[in-house]
């Protein structure tokens, strides 16, 4: 049986503490859900990094042609950078390159993670096939689903999505142990629907005001791909579960 926690923020990871835990990342606003996108629709991997300085180092050291680099720094385009959201990324020549990101809390969380046995990559769109490839491949380990939140406060959003992969875990793979915060996380996911709750959290308000409302509701969309986004040796690339459940919670 296995322990399943969230953490509200990304600061809350202790690397001291994850050798043998599988952490999934949240940062559904925009980072994870861009990154399970692009996977999805035929990018070979992604570098996530800590900033546009070392982005541009990543794409030094690739030919030229091979990628794609996209960024934001406090959600306004880096200078040189294609637009980081899923929709405005996938307008991009994605099939088949390598798709170099930063972002200012999604790719920063991913490597406050690394350290962990597992580290993948989920948002609302693939969360399903998350939860069931971590139960199926490392069901007895302890899994913290990490909300990356934004310069160290919560974010409801991430919040949001945590719960409904708690209510994945706990609908399809019982007996899991959860902690209180997961508990809270599968409570208020129960009780709300995703597109009223991206489009209420800060964040969503913040990006509708810019006109990017389709980008929030393309992200608030339950279980609509099937990859799973690991996180090795400094890239995300995609594996695929052998089996997903029949149903998801509504």
């Amino acid at each position: 049986m296995a322990k399943i926690h969230v953490l509200l923020k990304k600061e809350e990871l202790d690397r001291e503490r994850l050798a043998e835990k599988t952490v999934i990342v949240l940062d559904v606003l925009f980072a994870t859900s861009t990154i399970v996108a692009v996977l999805e629709h035929g990018a070979s991997e992604v570098i996530p990094t800590v900033n546009g300085a070392a982005a541009q180092r990543v794409a030094a050291t690739h030919a030229g042609g091979s990628y794609v680099m996209a960024g934001e720094l406090d959600a306004e385009t880096l200078p040189g950078f294609a637009q980081p959201t899923p929709l405005a990324l996938l307008r991009e020549d994605i099939r088949g390159r390598t798709v170099i990101y930063s972002t200012t809390n999604g790719t920063v969380a991913l490597h406050k993670a690394a350290a962990a046995a597992h580290v993948y990559a989920a948002a609302l769109l693939n969360a399903r096939a998350v939860v069931a490839h971590v139960n199926t491949t490392h069901p007895d380990e302890t899994v913290l689903i990490v909300c990356s939140g934004s310069a160290d406060n919560f974010n409801l959003e991430d919040f949001y999505a945590a719960g409904h992969l708690v209510s994945l875990f706990d609908r399809h793979h019982p007996g899991h142990e959860f902690s209180d915060a997961a508990i809270a996380a599968r409570l208020l996911a129960a009780r709300h629907d995703p597109i009223d709750c991206l489009r209420a959290a800060r964040v969503g308000r913040m990006m509708t005001g810019r006109g990017l409302t389709d980008e929030v509701d393309y992200a608030a969309r339950n279980d609509v791909f099937d990859v799973v986004p690991k996180f090795e040796n400094g890239r995300l690339r995609p594996v695929r579960p052998a089996a997903l459940p029949t149903s998801s919670p509504t």
